[in-house]
């Protein structure tokens, strides 16, 4: 598995890990899944104070005075209305609109952003809209673990405020698979994208309506400095010529 998700993956690959079959290579992504609470880069670079919660809150008027919430049965839906709690947000006069898919989320951001016009809400990454508008992750303070833990809870009776960690995204193989393939298991063990290049290479697979095998051509070429330290001097010097 080249995209394992730890924190959603249960007690299953606990399990698996503790009866020693499978091995973790590494981080496929760096620093991982990111999510957050977001606006237009432009929003914040005309008006600074917006950068932190406590500056979105003194300044409802300015973000459009709604924050676009997760869809019911996701797992952010759960977190965000915690956090909607323990920030007090609807006291400072924002309204919550809690979407009803991921595609009226995103398109939200989009026409926001076209338009650009004000835009608050959560999202996360690696994904096409991040990689395709320029956004900001505004400050919701230190991340604190317990809190963090707790507002996961759907019944949390007295939510805590906490940033959003990074969720470590790994790539997996079984014990057999490392014996038996070990170049590869090598090799896999090397690749880690930036998440910030990975939203961008899957926004440009979209505006290119392109497959995966031309998106990964165009990451070849246009990102040398973040492959060249998977492969030996050997297989660099082999790839050269198919990338000219």
């Amino acid at each position: 598995m080249t995209e394992l998700w730890k924190n959603s993956a249960g007690d299953a690959y606990d399990k698996l890990k503790a009866d020693g079959k499978i091995e973790e290579l590494g981080s496929v992504l760096d620093p991982g899944g990111v999510e957050g609470w977001w606006l237009p880069t432009y929003l914040v670079e005309a008006h600074p104070e917006l950068a932190t919660i406590e500056g979105v809150m003194a300044n409802p008027e300015l973000v459009g005075g709604m924050f676009n919430n997760c869809p019911d049965g996701w797992g952010c839906r759960i977190v965000n209305d915690n956090l909607i709690r323990a920030f007090s947000l609807e006291d400072s006069g924002i309204e919550v609109f809690n979407h009803g898919s991921g595609e009226t989320l995103a398109t939200s951001m989009a026409a926001a952003y076209q338009s650009e016009e004000p835009w608050f809400g959560y999202y996360w990454g690696p994904t096409t809209p991040l990689g395709m508008f320029d956004m900001t992750s505004v400050d919701l303070g230190d991340y604190d673990a317990e809190a963090f833990a707790s507002i996961q809870n759907a019944d949390a009776p007295n939510p805590k405020a906490s940033s959003f960690p990074a969720a470590p995204v790994l790539t997996i193989v079984t014990k057999d698979f490392m014996a038996s393939h070990p170049d590869i298991a090598t090799l896999m063990g090397n690749v880690t994208f930036k998440t910030d290049t990975m939203s961008q290479l899957l926004a440009w697979k979209q505006d290119n309506n392109a497959s995966n095998e031309e998106a990964a051509v165009y990451f070849l070429k246009n990102n040398p400095d973040e492959w060249s330290t998977w492969i030996n001097d050997a297989a660099t010097a082999k790839l050269a010529p198919l990338l000219q």
